[in-house]
């Protein structure tokens, strides 16, 4: 997925993720104020693994617990999704452990009445913080990709994954030109 196909919110976070991984001190002066991004904040939760590979939702926004109808706090996460789904979610959440990079889903959510709505979510790992026990912990955002109008307030009972971008680890390297004369 280029950066082109991206909802300008997830673009947002990356961006920011990127930032703090080159210089997480350095992130706090010059990154983005959330006060310039309500819409994105409101979208954003934090998992954390725990030891039986679950994962528990720490915080969610006041949108996202609107859209599912509930508060997501203390949840599993993967009980959004079912049958193949959740297991595609697993290990995609794993793959982003494994890699330390994002990752993006592409979906749809489903109400209970049949109206249907695509998602966006974006899943990034966050690094330890000095002095604690590693938890393994993930910032999210939800992002609805149009038609949440539709669902004239009816929560998102069921997720569907359409696509999975897994975590981009290539490595800019020296780059070598090659140059004939004739």
């Amino acid at each position: 997925m280029t950066d082109r196909s991206i909802h300008p919110n997830t673009r947002i976070l990356l961006d920011a993720w990127r930032r703090m991984q080159a210089d997480p001190r350095g992130h706090a002066d010059g990154g983005p104020d959330t006060r310039d991004h309500a819409a994105l904040i409101d979208r954003i939760f934090l998992i954390e693994q725990r030891r039986d590979q679950s994962w528990l939702v720490r915080t969610s926004g006041a949108k996202l617990n609107a859209l599912i109808g509930r508060d997501l706090v203390n949840q599993n996460y993967l009980d959004l999704w079912t049958g193949p789904d959740r297991g595609m979610m697993s290990a995609f959440l794993e793959a982003i452990r494994f890699d330390g990079a994002p990752g993006v889903v592409r979906g749809r959510g489903e109400t209970l009445n049949g109206e249907c709505v695509e998602l966006e979510i974006s899943l990034m790992p966050l690094s330890p913080e000095p002095g604690r026990s590693p938890r393994l912990r993930m910032l999210g955002l939800y992002q609805t990709l149009g038609g949440a109008p539709m669902l004239a307030s009816h929560p998102v009972f069921r997720h569907r994954i359409s696509m999975l971008v897994p975590p981009d680890t290539r490595r800019v390297g020296p780059q070598l030109r090659l140059v004939a004369v004739h």
